[in-house]
């Protein structure tokens, strides 16, 4: 009688299904490895200054030989840079401030959108000619216009599949960090030379600079008000991240025919991971989403994103890069080139 209840009890018990051990077991060796190259990139980056997305990436292409077919980890690495992936963008609606449009001058509101349109348009009409792909020319022209490798990771969720675009990722990411490094560098130098004052050299920095904390480390490198400002042109740039991508997802949707895709039935049109964008932004913006869930989310989404690019990274071999033309390389220069100059003639123009 005690044997039997034993047992009736230790049935009772729930067991892992076989398919979630399975799930398991198949994605964790992989997934296992890039969440160590994303705590790896984060260790450089905070005691050596790097940049944690390049160093993500860079340590990934160094053990590329984990996603040879065949071996253990290519599930896990597959899963991490697309269903991790998506969850790191969706999240990025939290990193969204809204409340950042309402301290600009309307004017200088309307030039850093104007900036972020044309240059994109610019990076499109420029890789047309240079018989770029389009979608490659978008995710440089966005990726540049927008918030570095933050931008380029959550535009290539939503652009038409494609041949190499882990590889045109990795690629546009690696340019990018390295101009907006450079920029740190040279711009304010550029706006001391342009006799910008404190809110213009502000506007210049945050509405050029690619990557956030380089518009920091430029900005408060000027003053203290130049800082403040350039960080806050740089908030507005991001939260102009979101009706973005939507943008684009409904182009691509709405063209999907005459790109070879197959059409979406409707309620396809906007993928879900680009919903909880907009709606982790929105809630920010009216002030429903804790301190505790924002700080939360935005540690999530860092850490999704830096183990994600460790997966693109894992996926794309560096004798890949062989085959890259010159041209996509010259577009990102171009594009950065073109946005800087634009901000430029704007702030002089608004100078009067």
């Amino acid at each position: 009688m005690i044997d039997r209840t034993e047992h009736v009890v230790t049935s009772d018990i729930p067991r892992p299904t076989p398919h979630l051990r399975t799930c398991v077991a198949l994605y964790f060796p992989g997934l296992a490895v890039a969440v160590l190259i994303a705590i790896s990139a984060q260790f450089l980056s905070e005691h050596y200054g790097a940049p944690a997305t390049l160093m993500a990436l860079l340590l990934g292409m160094s053990l590329n030989f984990l996603s040879e077919s065949g071996a253990r980890t290519v599930p896990g690495i597959h899963f991490a840079s697309r269903a991790v992936l998506r969850f790191g963008v969706a999240l990025l609606g939290a990193r969204v401030s809204l409340e950042a449009l309402s301290h600009l001058d309307v004017s200088l509101l309307c030039l850093v959108i104007a900036a972020l349109a044309c240059t994109i348009l610019f990076a499109i009409i420029v890789g047309k000619f240079a018989g770029i792909d389009w979608r490659v020319s978008l995710l440089t022209g966005g990726a540049v216009a927008i918030c570095g490798a933050s931008a380029a990771v959550a535009l290539n969720t939503v652009l038409p599949p494609r041949q190499n675009s882990d590889r045109d990722l990795a690629l546009t990411i690696v340019a990018i960090t390295l101009l907006s490094t450079s920029a740190m560098v040279l711009y304010p130098v550029l706006a001391s030379h342009l006799q910008f004052d404190a809110k213009e050299s502000g506007v210049f920095i945050g509405g050029t600079i690619h990557d956030v904390a380089q518009v920091i480390g430029a900005g408060f490198a000027m003053s203290d008000e130049t800082g403040q400002i350039a960080t806050l042109v740089k908030i507005v740039r991001v939260s102009l991240l979101a009706p973005t991508i939507i943008a684009i997802s409904i182009m691509v949707t709405v063209l999907g025919a005459g790109v070879g895709q197959k059409p979406l039935k409707s309620g396809q049109l906007i993928p879900g991971f680009v919903l909880g964008f907009a709606f982790l932004a929105a809630l920010k913006a009216v002030g429903f989403l804790p301190a505790t869930a924002d700080g939360l989310a935005n540690d999530l989404s860092r850490w999704s994103l830096l183990t994600a690019l460790g997966a693109v990274g894992l996926k794309t071999s560096v004798k890949e890069f062989a085959g890259i033309r010159p041209s996509h390389v010259m577009l990102a220069l171009l594009a950065t080139g073109f946005l800087a100059a634009f901000v430029v003639v704007g702030l002089l123009w608004h100078r009067g």
